[in-house]
């Protein structure tokens, strides 16, 4: 028998034993050999390229240099050096369904209303606390996406008008949503084939949102002494001066966590540094700073693999799966005991692996952007306590938490009392009616309004996202087949179905994974984890500096050290001590921390 029949036979089996038994319900073993196997098939179906599509002008990469060898250039080119475009800043979205299904429905475009959707089904009443994380993963979470995904919007064209009850007080009806901003490489003739978007920032999971997507902003970012980034006397990122909230590589919806994590991880490179300069007095400023990202890049992805994801996904199975991510089956202690024993990533983990884009060039995805819309894991209230004993110090909304505002707290504040309030603080639960209130209401720097909610719905409409139920049949999913198997809750089932006028493939792809019933432990649904399983292994797999450069001769024997040691505990450690004692009752940095008393 063929590999490739074999292979066929296999993909069959699991489909049909997964209609019996999901995966989440087998024994661990089983359960990461089901795992392994869908991946397997999600990469066969489910990337789709949009280079493939007409292009009105060429891309052009930067000249390639030496250091371009041995370090990330500021906008992702030269990743792949046989194909230098790929992942660059610029670069089109791909896609996880085929692109004959990823065109927008014009005349359901606004049905049903977003706002209607936002008021009836997602505005928070109740807050609903995700009780085994902290507010840190809620920040942690868009830390991450600033550096994956970022679209813009366009005043150039007419903006979508949503019509509004009489009585909804909204300041101007209808309401105006900017247009998302169309590919500007797509030919003008090419109306009958579906729409591409632009990644603004890299695709690569470089720690892009620390160091900028394009050298300018990267150089306004160097100190240009030891390789380290910009810090003021006080410790704090730079001002910019246009938006008065920190200078750094990404810096868009700004809010406390976010501050807290940029500067945290912008204290970790320069420590990286100092370290790299103690084993290596002779190199200069670039040679430093080039491996000094290299490694904090790195950390933020292990942390994210091993300790985020295991933590919003608290099931056996999917730390042993994540633990493999990195690791290999083999394990971490095989690992640092012999070092990789297999070049296969499932035995050995993906860091030190051949590079492989399964036959696909790598890009970041429109479905991958919309399975992370988790806005609801913000909370509307904070609370700040102080690390020392424990007292209440201030009680604040999100919108005293946000834009300047984040600013002045952490001038105003110790560093260790603010992070310490988002570790014993539970974030928002990614349920049905828990959206952010203040969301649905956002002021912007410039007066005007927006209902993020709304937005969100209307965002996956235009890009041609299918909608919930076509979704699951494209990511190789049984569709749901009444409301009942949808939404466990009778009254949100009846809002659900009053809505949609009883029209199940009409829900909206973020109403379907807020309504439908968990796995055991998982924070969001099994429907994002297919995207959420394809894609983890791709933003390490295709990279080559996680993959064939990930070595002592490019990292530095210290490197590799630095990023196998640490997790988020320590860094938190290393830059604020203060934070040990509640550090020192949770495993996981991102579960709920213990109060000081």
């Amino acid at each position: 028998m063929s590999d490739k029949k074999h292979s066929e036979l296999l993909e069959e089996a699991t489909e049909a034993f997964n209609r019996m038994v999901p995966w989440h319900e087998l024994p661990v073993p089983l359960g990461v050999l089901n795992l392994i196997e869908i991946r397997n098939v999600l990469r066969d179906e489910n990337l789709h390229d949009t280079e493939t599509l007409a292009r009105s002008e060429a891309l052009t990469p930067p000249p390639r240099d030496a250091r371009h060898l041995h370090g990330r250039s500021a906008d992702g080119s030269h990743n792949d050096l046989q194909h230098p475009c790929m992942g660059m800043a610029g670069t089109r979205f791909g896609r996880n369904v085929p692109l004959e299904h990823g065109r927008p429905d014009p005349e359901k475009l606004l049905t049903p209303n977003p706002r209607e959707v936002s008021l009836r089904l997602l505005t928070r009443g109740d807050f609903q606390p995700a009780s085994s994380l902290n507010v840190l993963a809620a920040a942690w979470i868009q830390f991450m996406t600033h550096d994956w995904f970022n679209h813009e919007t366009t005043k150039k064209l007419p903006p979508h008008k949503v019509p509004l009850d009489p009585g909804d007080p909204w300041p101007e009806h209808p309401m105006h949503i900017d247009q998302t901003r169309p590919d500007p490489t797509r030919p003008l003739d090419s109306a009958d084939a579906p729409p591409t978007y632009v990644n603004t920032v890299t695709h690569w999971w470089d720690a892009s949102q620390l160091y900028g997507s394009d050298d300018a902003t990267l150089a306004k970012l160097r100190s240009g002494v030891d390789g380290k980034l910009a810090l003021q006397r006080n410790g704090l990122l730079p001002v910019d001066p246009e938006k008065g909230i920190d200078l750094t590589g990404f810096n868009e919806n700004w809010w406390l966590g976010l501050g807290l994590l940029h500067t945290l991880f912008t204290l970790e490179h320069n420590a990286i540094c100092d370290q790299l300069k103690a084993a290596y007095p002779s190199w200069d400023d670039d040679a430093l700073f080039i491996r000094a990202r290299l490694i904090n890049a790195a950390l933020m992805a292990k942390i994210h693999t091993v300790e985020w994801t295991p933590g919003i996904l608290a099931h056996p199975t999917l730390k042993v799966a994540m633990n493999a991510n990195w690791w290999g089956l083999a394990t971490q202690k095989i690992h640092e005991l012999v070092g990789r024993i297999s070049d296969s990533d499932v035995i050995s983990g993906i860091p030190g692996s051949s590079t492989d884009h399964h036959g696909t060039p790598y890009s970041m995805t429109e479905e991958f952007v919309s399975v992370y819309r988790m806005h609801s894991l913000m909370p509307d209230e904070y609370a700040l306590h102080s690390v020392r004993d424990g007292q209440r110090l201030k009680a604040l909304n999100l919108r005293e938490v946000t834009g300047k505002n984040a600013r002045a707290l952490m001038e105003s504040m110790r560093m260790e009392d603010l992070i310490y309030s988002l570790g014993v603080a539970n974030p928002g639960a990614l349920t049905l009616h828990n959206y952010p209130r203040l969301l649905q209401h956002l002021v912007r720097p410039d007066g005007s309004s927006m209902d993020l909610a709304a937005v969100d719905i209307l965002r996956d409409r235009e890009r041609g996202v299918p909608r919930y139920n076509q979704f699951r049949r494209l990511l190789q999913l049984d569709p749901v087949s009444s409301f009942e198997d949808l939404c466990p809750d009778p009254e949100w089932r009846e809002q659900l179905r009053a809505v949609y006028s009883d029209d199940l493939e009409q829900v909206d792809l973020m109403v379907g994974m807020l309504a439908e019933p968990k796995p055991k432990g998982f924070g969001f649904s099994d429907t994002a984890f297919r995207v959420f399983i394809l894609m983890a292994s791709r933003r390490l797999k295709s990279d080559r500096f996680f993959t064939t450069h990930y070595t002592p001769e490019v990292y530095t024997p210290e490197g590799l050290k630095w990023v196998a040691e640490n997790t988020m505990q320590t860094v938190l450690q290393r830059h604020f001590p203060a934070l040990t004692p509640a550090l020192m009752t949770v495993e996981n940095a991102f579960a709920p921390w213990g109060h000081v008393r």
